[in-house]
């Protein structure tokens, strides 16, 4: 009997923080609940927008510079094929152009040449024409001077001609020399642009066939996030609305963003969505971009909510 009033009192202490635990926790769920109103939230991971480091031509790799999770710049030499017959190529190709350009200066000097012969000639000839009208030179001597003229004329134009070919034997010799440059650089592996280093996929030593990849970079300036949402969401979701990301490893820290991309289509849910009841639901695919995710800390892969507002009046939520 004396056991039975305490075992009462402790049996509805109990009662009520059990009450007071669900009051809290429909409270909290009201405040949560009342705090995301207005607001579309999804989770997904951050992905990066992937560059292929490939070569433009088949060789041998003489050196891979960059690691995995290396940080580059735009412009700076990864990898480096081998080219010793482009290079020895290159010194025929240069000695050519210097032999053309020779030859070039060769026949613009006998094109002056025949066209100060040529201006003799002429010259010649218009004063036996003269001589021969005024009946003071003979018409022998007129139609030896004109045949010098015209001797002079298809010198000149031979000149002329030659010159001509030279310079286009400089052009296809320049032209040769540029190819071979434009191959010697295109040897050089370099980033096209700030990125991460996301796999080494070939070592020095290796041969790569034309087009294979040798690196693959993570773009860190295009960095987003994939959501999916239900219809009822979606629909109220336009491109260009604000959105925030909230990374699990870094809550405190809200990452501003857009979205760039509502699917015009539905599917299901992708396998990754743990909840077999999510998994039978149709959603649209929504592409949320960050603005500004240049920070270092930011990692390709890091799961987290997307939180995109659907009431421009209403305040972000705090967590």
């Amino acid at each position: 009997m004396f056991n039975t009033l305490p075992s009462r009192l402790f049996g509805l202490a109990s009662l009520m923080v059990l009450l007071g635990i669900i009051a809290w926790s429909l409270w909290s769920q009201r405040q949560h609940d009342a705090e995301h109103r207005g607001f579309a939230v999804g989770n997904g991971r951050l992905e990066a927008r992937e560059l292929a480091v490939a070569a433009k031509f088949a060789g041998k790799l003489s050196k891979v510079t960059a690691w995995e999770g290396d940080d580059v710049k735009a412009g700076q030499e990864l990898a480096k094929l081998e080219t010793p017959e482009w290079e020895a190529q290159l010194l025929a190709a240069q000695a050519a152009l210097q032999a053309a350009t020779e030859a070039m200066h060769a026949a613009s000097e006998q094109v002056q040449l025949r066209q100060i012969e040529l201006g003799f000639a002429k010259r010649d000839m218009e004063r036996v024409q003269g001589l021969t009208e005024r009946k003071l030179a003979s018409q022998q001597l007129l139609d030896q001077n004109h045949t010098a003229w015209q001797r002079a004329s298809y010198e000149q134009k031979t000149a002329q001609e030659t010159l001509q070919k030279s310079l286009a034997e400089i052009g296809g010799a320049q032209a040769r020399v540029a190819e071979i440059r434009a191959r010697l650089k295109d040897s050089s592996l370099t980033a096209p642009r700030d990125a991460r280093v996301l796999y080494r996929l070939a070592e020095p030593g290796e041969v790569v066939k034309e087009g294979g990849k040798v690196l693959t970079l993570a773009d860190l300036a295009d960095v987003y996030m994939i959501v999916y949402l239900p219809e009822q969401e979606a629909g109220r979701i336009a491109v260009g609305a604000p959105a925030q990301i909230r990374l699990d490893a870094w809550p405190d820290r809200p990452l501003p963003g857009r979205v760039t991309f509502v699917s015009p289509q539905a599917q299901f849910t992708p396998k990754q969505v743990e909840t077999a009841t999510e998994r039978q639901k149709l959603v649209f695919r929504v592409k949320v971009q960050l603005d500004a995710p240049q920070q270092t800390w930011i990692k390709p892969g890091l799961p987290g909510v997307a939180f995109i507002r659907l009431d421009p009046a209403l305040p972000w939520p705090s967590t």
